[in-house]
């Protein structure tokens, strides 16, 4: 099929028969990623909605993205990275500023022009002389004039007259699925996939640069919902061949009242809703492999151009999506490991190659102060991540200091409750668009923070309630044991951290305007700095 990587090809390229990874740690112990004296280009490949747990790399039965698994054992991968809030906007908005929701005032999808942060990844890089591009689904606060290059596709395809005929009709095919998990294969070809044209955008966007470095934001907006794919992709996960989840519709009376409305809301929108999502998981799972075909598809491309060795790559998913758990698809309530836990990866000059995944627990939030200690910028004001530099060059770094993460949920206020009167169809919840909107009033409502160490994991909410989870007993979280005496001595454990945590994620800014010099560590980093 055209567009497919030729595997010969693909395997001659990128060394698979070698007996040593061309990026081994031997080869790659520099101190700064530069090749003959210039900074590396950076390439961020974000899928969204894409859930960590499902790849061959930790264990998954199905072989969804192969090239990822490899390409990640290039360089360093980890197996504890964390979201910053579990929806689209909060997420990359914390990407791209290196700051927690909290700080960023960005707690919803309908929030991003409230933004707030001194310099943000953007700003950073054009002042190293970067050019700059997006080729994919934005949602964030950006804009065109932001970048050099700005190839913008959404779940409905693309926008504007720049599009051929077949296009355009693919995508009117898309917004006519409301966001439904098709059960027929995509009538349309490979190359009307947003994947494909984002990667063909990138490609010949990048055929222009010449002596710059350049940034390239590869944003997918699959494996998200409409859950749809053309042959032979709609057909490599049948319904009947996938792997069982690790909960069923039946753990919703553990979960509680906001997964049950979920699900309640998406029987209203669609009468064949358990149909939707045996399909949706089949049809995610070969969206993942389509995605897996594109990323080889430019690399292979930037391998030919001479420019592969010196870009540093960043994978990752901006939140995970239910893929059947708990009877549920997409994304909604609270902080699940399968929405809060992201896949992430970085590989290039400099960073070493690993088989198994880094042990530390890491946010997307350290995006961003990487990159800028990866080119040699000192981290801008307000910027509240931490360098991962360190880790992935093979240095020594305080483990303390990622001993734990931490992430967000919730735009404020009360929860809201089954004896509340407030109405889907009047709030939006319930719309012709998308049939139902995951991200409303009620699954988004109050404020909740979660803190996982170890196999532990501690939620906590703004009345007090609280979760405990052993996730090496209990990966699916149904048996809360924050109330078991067994667990006291972890949960006061737990909650000291998680109060750590909400302290340091304070917003400093504006700093103090008189007098008053701010002491912080040059990497962000905190544990060296802990009174014995």
């Amino acid at each position: 099929m055209c567009g497919q990587i030729d595997r010969r090809e693909f395997m001659k390229v990128f060394g698979l028969a070698a007996a040593v990874s061309p990026w081994s740690a031997t080869t790659l112990a520099q101190e700064r990623p530069r090749a003959a004296g210039s900074k590396p280009n950076i390439v961020i490949i974000m899928a969204d909605q894409h859930r960590a747990d499902v790849c061959k790399r930790e264990g998954f039965p199905l072989d969804t993205t192969p090239f990822l698994d490899h390409l990640a054992r290039q360089g360093t991968w980890f197996n504890r990275a964390y979201t910053s809030m579990p929806a689209c906007v909060p997420a990359r908005v914390s990407m791209l500023t290196g700051r927690y929701p909290t700080a960023t005032r960005v707690r919803s999808n309908h929030n991003a022009r409230d933004a707030t942060y001194e310099r943000d990844l953007i700003d950073v890089l054009r002042g190293e002389g970067y050019t700059t591009g997006l080729c994919g689904k934005n949602h964030s606060y950006l804009s065109r004039d932001r970048l050099d290059h700005w190839f913008e596709l959404s779940h409905d395809g693309g926008f504007g007259p720049d599009r051929t005929e077949q296009e355009r009709a693919f995508d009117e095919y898309l917004r006519g699925l409301h966001h439904r998990a098709a059960f027929e294969p995509t009538p349309f070809p490979l190359e009307c996939q947003c994947p494909y044209r984002a990667v063909s955008s990138a490609i010949k966007w990048i055929d222009t640069v010449d002596d710059k470095p350049f940034f390239l934001w590869l944003s997918f907006p699959e494996p998200h919902n409409p859950y749809q794919i053309p042959e032979p992709y709609f057909s490599m996960f049948p319904p009947q061949s996938l792997p069982p989840t690790r909960s069923s519709a039946e753990a919703l009376a553990a979960k509680g009242f906001k997964f049950q409305f979920t699900r309640e809301l998406g029987g209203k929108a669609f009468a064949d809703y358990d149909q939707q999502v045996i399909r949706a998981r089949s049809n995610y799972f070969g969206m993942l492999r389509l995605i897996d075909d594109q990323i080889q598809r430019l690399l292979l491309s930037l391998k030919h151009k001479g420019v592969y060795d010196n870009t540093i790559f960043v994978s990752l998913g901006d939140h995970g999506d239910f893929v059947g758990e708990y009877g549920l698809m997409r994304k909604g309530p609270q902080l699940p490991e399968c929405l809060a836990r992201i896949p992430m990866f970085f590989v290039g000059p400099g960073v070493t190659a690993g088989a198994q995944p880094h042990p530390a627990h890491v946010s997307i939030v350290d995006i961003m102060p990487t990159l800028c200690e990866a080119i040699g910028v000192p981290l801008p004001v307000g910027v509240q991540g931490r360098s991962l530099w360190p880790l992935l060059t093979g240095r020594e770094y305080p483990q303390a200091e990622f001993a734990s993460a931490y992430a967000e949920q919730g735009f404020g206020g009360l929860h809201y409750t089954a004896q509340d009167t407030l109405d889907p169809q009047k709030e939006g919840a319930l719309n012709a668009s998308v049939s139902f909107d995951e991200l409303n009033s009620w699954s988004q409502s109050g404020t909740m923070r979660m803190l996982r160490q170890g196999d532990w994991k501690l939620v906590f909410d703004m009345q007090g309630a609280g979760q405990l989870y052993n996730l090496a007993k209990d990966p699916a979280e149904l048996k809360n044991l924050y109330d078991d005496s067994d667990c006291a001595a972890i949960k006061q454990e737990l909650l000291a951290e998680l109060l750590a945590w909400t302290l340091r994620v304070q917003d400093p800014l504006p700093l103090p305007r008189r007098r008053y010099v701010m002491k912080t560590d040059p990497r962000n980093y905190w544990a060296p700095y802990r009174q014995p």
